[in-house]
C-alpha cells in the first residue's frame, strides 16, 4: 500500500506532467510513489510528502510568486516558474525537494518501457532501440541456497546456518576472497542482500535494472540529494552492472598508501602478483570495438597532443550492444557470477541471496565475532516494503565484511562497534560531466561501454587533484536525470538530441570527504561535501573535457550545471574568443549543492586500512579494530572498497580485488576448516 495520500498522488502527477508533459503522468507518479516507499528512509519520505503538501497551499505559493493557487490548479507556465524558483530557493526543503522529484520523475518518464499493450512512445520518438543480446549456451552456474522465507509465527526460531567463513556481500572484493577461501578448502557462506539473477532473467530495460540490481532501487544519493550515486545490489554486486573498465591503482597512490598509511607490499612485487592473477582470472583484455563516443576521446587527445589509450576490460566476444548496466544477458562480462563466485560455488561455497545482515554476533570476553544475524526477504518478489520477514542466524569461525563502503560500516555501527573512524573518510570520486553534441549520431548507449580513456591529468598537481577522462554510456533515463531542467521545453529539446550526445566524465580523486551513518530506521545516511581542492579539480576537469570535445569536432558543448552553459562551435571568426569566455565560465562553475551536477559510482574509504589505529578502523592486513587503541576483533575482517585509505582517481574494481586477495591470506592463515 502506498504511503502517499490521494491528494499527494495527485500533486505527484501534476509534477510529472510539468517536468515531462509528453509522459504518462499517472503511470510515472505511481511508479515513483512505489519506489520512494521502498527505497527512501522514512524521515526523508516525510520531508518529500511535506513538499507535496506545501505545493498545494495557495498562501505558500503566493509568497513564492506562483499566485494564490494550489499547484494542481496552475497552468503549465506558472507551475514551471514556481518549480524553477524553488530549485534556487535558499530554503533546503524546497530546493532539495524539487531536485529530488525532478530527477526521479524525469528518469522514470524516459526509462520506463511502458506496458506491453501500450509501449512508452518517448524512447521510440528519440530513436532509442533496446538491445536484444542472445543468451549464452550455458547460464551462470550459481544456485542460491533455498530456505523457508514465509513469515514466522510468534514462537518460530530464526533459521540457522553454519560455515567455516561467512562473507557478507558478493561484489568485487567478496567474489575474490570467496574464491580464495574456497580454493583453500574452507566452507564459505556468502550472504547477499540483493537477488541472484542469471542471464535468462536479466533485466531488459533501464527501469527494471535499477529496480532489481541497484542499491536503493537506483535512488541512492547523499542525504541532501545533491550527489546522485550508483551502486550494485545483487549477487555479483557492482561487477554485475559496471562498465568493466580495468585500471590498476596508480603507482603514486599505492606508494602513498604504503608510506603514509603503512600498507606494506602495495608498492612492490606482492601487489603486482595479485593484480596479474586477478586479471588472468577475469580475462582482462583490450577493448576490441571502439564506438563513436570513445573515438571522440582518442581523436581529441591526438589533436591536442594528450595521452590516451584503449581501455582494458573483463569481457570477451562483445562490443555491439549496450546492456552492461542491466547485467550481461549474453554472459560475455566476466562478472562475479561468471568468474570468482562461479568458481567458488563449484568448490562448495554457498550463496544466500535476498538476505540482509543486520548485526554481528559476538561471544566471549574478547568479543570474538562468531556469526551474523539478519532477515530474509519474502518469497514474493513484489511484496510490499513493510512485509513481514523471516529472521536468520549464521555462525562461523570467521566473518568477512564485503558489503561495500556504504553497508559494511553500517553493520558495524548497528552492532555497537565504537571505533571513532567507522563510517568516516568516505570518498566517492566526484564526477563532473560535459556533453559533447556531435554532428552525426553517436548512440552512446550502444557498443563497448568505455573503450578509450585519457590519463593526461593522471597526477596530483598544484591547483587540482588527479583525474581520468572517460566516456559515459548513459541510456535515456540516466541522461534525463543528469541533464539539468530549465523548463519542460528546454529539457525536451536536449533530450531530442539524445542520439548525438557524447557525454564525457572525469573520475576525480576527492577533494572532499563524507560520512556514512546509520539512521533510526536502520538505513544508511550519506553526507558529502567537496572541499576547495575538490571544487578546483572539478572545474579543471570541465575545462579539459570541453577542450577535448572541441578538438574532436563537437558541434556544441554544454556543461551539465545549473544554469546550463553552452558553447556552439560554428566556425565563426569570433569562435576562439567565445570559447575562451566559455572556458572562464567553466572555471568558475558553482559546485554548491544542486548547482554543478556531480555524480558518483564509486564509494570508498569508510573502514580504511592503515597502521595508525586512531585513524584506521582496519589494520594493514584487513583485521577490524574494536577501538582507537588498536585492539583487534578476533574473527572479523573487511575486504571491500571501504578498505581504501584514500580515493585513487581511477575505476576501483581491479584495486578492490587486489586488496581482497591480500586480506584473503590473513583470513586463511588465521582460520581453519571445521
Amino acid at each position: 500500500m502506498s504511503a502517499f495520500s490521494q491528494s499527494e498522488l495527485a500533486t505527484l502527477r501534476a509534477l510529472s506532467s510539468t517536468f515531462v508533459p509528453a509522459a504518462d503522468a499517472a503511470r510515472v507518479a505511481s511508479i515513483a510513489a512505489d519506489a520512494l516507499v521502498r527505497a527512501v528512509d522514512p524521515s526523508q519520505l516525510v520531508q518529500l510528502r511535506l513538499v507535496l503538501r506545501v505545493l498545494e497551499q495557495p498562501i505558500a505559493n503566493l509568497a513564492t510568486g506562483g499566485g494564490f493557487a494550489a499547484f494542481r490548479d496552475m497552468d503549465a507556465p506558472t507551475r514551471e516558474g514556481l518549480l524553477l524558483r524553488w530549485a534556487n530557493s535558499p530554503l533546503l526543503l524546497r530546493r532539495s525537494g524539487v531536485h529530488a522529484f525532478r530527477k526521479l520523475l524525469t528518469f522514470i518518464a524516459y526509462a520506463d518501457p511502458g506496458p506491453p499493450e501500450a509501449p512508452n512512445p518517448l524512447p521510440q520518438a528519440l530513436g532509442y532501440v533496446r538491445d536484444d543480446p542472445p543468451l549464452p549456451g550455458v547460464l551462470a552456474q550459481i544456485r542460491p541456497l533455498e530456505v523457508e522465507r514465509s513469515a514466522p509465527g510468534p514462537r518460530d526460531a530464526p533459521i540457522e546456518l553454519t560455515a567455516d567463513v561467512i562473507v557478507v556481500g558478493s561484489g568485487a572484493g567478496a567474489g575474490v576472497i570467496t574464491a580464495e577461501l574456497a580454493r583453500a578448502g574452507r566452507r564459505v557462506l556468502v550472504i547477499e542482500a540483493g537477488p541472484f539473477v542469471d542471464e535468462s532473467t536479466m533485466p531488459r530495460d533501464e527501469l527494471d535494472a535499477y529496480g532489481r540490481l541497484y542499491l536503493n532501487y537506483g535512488l541512492l544519493s547523499t542525504w541532501d540529494g545533491a550527489v546522485t550515486m550508483l551502486a550494485g545490489s545483487g549477487v555479483g554486486g557492482g561487477t554485475l552492472v559496471n562498465w568493466m573498465t580495468c585500471l590498476d591503482a596508480p603507482e603514486a597512490v599505492r606508494a602513498e598508501w604504503a608510506h603514509e598509511h603503512g600498507l606494506d607490499g602495495l608498492d612492490g612485487a606482492e601487489w603486482s602478483a595479485d593484480v596479474s592473477a586477478i586479471e588472468e582470472e577475469i580475462g582482462v583484455a583490450p577493448s576490441a570495438v571502439v564506438p563513436a563516443k570513445d573515438e571522440l576521446i582518442r581523436r581529441g587527445a591526438t589533436a591536442l597532443g594528450w595521452e590516451s589509450a584503449v581501455i582494458r576490460r573483463n569481457a570477451t566476444a562483445c562490443g555491439d550492444c549496450g546492456s552492461c548496466p542491466f547485467g550481461c544477458r549474453r554472459g560475455a562480462k566476466q562478472s562475479g557470477i561468471r568468474a570468482h563466485l562461479s568458481e567458488a560455488a563449484g568448490l562448495g561455497a554457498v550463496v544466500l541471496d535476498r538476505a540482509r545482515v543486520r548485526t554481528l554476533i559476538r561471544d566471549g570476553a574478547d568479543g570474538h565475532v562468531v556469526g551474523v544475524s539478519g532477515s530474509l526477504a519474502p518469497a514474493d518478489l513484489n511484496a510490499p516494503a513493510n512485509a513481514m520477514t523471516r529472521p536468520f542466524e549464521a555462525r562461523a569461525g570467521q566473518v568477512v565484511l564485503a558489503a561495500g563502503a556504504l553497508r559494511s560500516p553500517a553493520i558495524l555501527q548497528a552492532s555497537g562497534f565504537g571505533h571513532p573512524a567507522i563510517g568516516r573518510y568516505l570518498r566517492i570520486h566526484p564526477v563532473p560531466v560535459i556533453g559533447a553534441l556531435m554532428p552525426e549520431p553517436v548512440d552512446m548507449w550502444r557498443g563497448t561501454m568505455q573503450a578509450v580513456r585519457s590519463m593526461e591529468f593522471g597526477q596530483d598537481e598544484p591547483g587540482h587533484r588527479r583525474y581520468a577522462i572517460e566516456s559515459a554510456p548513459g541510456h535515456l533515463g540516466l541522461l534525463s536525470l543528469v541533464l539539468p531542467w530549465e523548463g519542460a521545453a528546454a529539457h525536451a529539446e536536449l533530450m531530442a538530441r539524445a542520439r548525438h550526445f557524447a557525454p564525457l566524465v572525469a573520475i576525480t580523486r576527492d577533494g572532499g570527504e563524507g560520512r556514512v551513518r546509520l539512521t533510526g530506521a536502520g538505513r544508511v545516511r550519506i553526507d558529502y561535501r567537496l572541499d576547495d581542492a575538490g571544487r578546483a579539480t572539478a572545474r579543471h576537469a570541465l575545462v579539459s573535457m570541453a577542450r577535448l570535445a572541441r578538438a574532436a569536432g563537437a558541434a556544441e558543448i554544454l556543461a551539465v550545471a545549473m544554469p546550463i552553459v553552452r558553447h556552439r562551435v560554428d566556425g565563426a571568426g569570433d569562435e576562439g574568443r567565445r570559447f575562451a569566455a566559455f572556458e572562464r565560465t567553466l572555471a568558475a562553475t558553482d559546485f554548491s549543492p544542486h548547482r554543478g551536477t556531480i555524480a558518483s559510482a564509486h564509494q570508498m574509504g569508510t573502514l580504511r586500512m592503515g597502521a595508525d589505529p586512531a585513524l584506521h578502523p582496519a589494520d594493514p592486513r584487513g583485521r577490524l579494530r574494536s577501538d582507537s587503541r588498536g585492539s583487534v576483533v578476533p574473527g572479523l575482517y573487511v575486504a571491500d572498497t571501504s578498505t581504501f585509505p584514500t580515493a585513487i582517481g581511477v575505476n576501483p574494481m581491479i584495486t578492490v580485488m587486489a586488496m581482497a586477495r591480500r586480506v584473503s591470506r590473513t583470513v586463511i592463515a588465521e582460520g581453519q576448516p571445521v
